[in-house]
């Protein structure tokens, strides 16, 4: 499972039983950022539906590598999700995936008001097929 934790969203992919391709599943959106029960019952029911081994989390990085306020509340994410779901949860540097999630739905026509639907979404895809990728090589 990739997922792209944000202030207000988190975008979750799932890969495919053979972990070769990363397809977006869902946006989970939340009224207030510190308020993550019902987004981590989510995650869980996912977790349970989608027989997931392992979390892919979004490591959002400044370009100079240094970790900021928001890469230290994404670490405090992950950390609340190895110990509510026992998974291991892997941190993957995802700078820039949310440009290029934005570009892919330039690219397919996608028009700006829609999207703010897809585009956490479209990010955890990124981040778990760049951690997918950097198994097999």
């Amino acid at each position: 499972m990739g997922l792209d934790y944000g202030t207000k969203t988190v975008g979750v992919a799932i890969s495919d039983e053979l972990l070769i391709t990363a397809q977006g599943i869902e946006t989970i959106t939340r009224k207030e950022e510190n308020k993550l029960r019902k987004t981590c019952a989510r995650i869980e029911a996912l977790i349970e539906e989608y027989g997931v081994e392992k979390i892919v989390l979004g490591l959002p990085k400044h370009m100079n590598n240094d970790i900021g306020t928001r890469a230290e509340a994404s670490i405090a994410f992950g950390e609340m999700l190895k110990r509510r779901t026992g998974l291991e949860v892997v941190m993957w540097d995802e700078r820039l995936t949310t440009v290029e999630a934005e570009r892919t739905l330039i690219e397919n026509k996608v028009r700006r008001e829609d999207r703010k639907k897809y585009i956490d979404k479209i990010a955890a895809v990124f981040i778990l097929q760049g951690y997918l990728d950097s198994r097999s090589s």
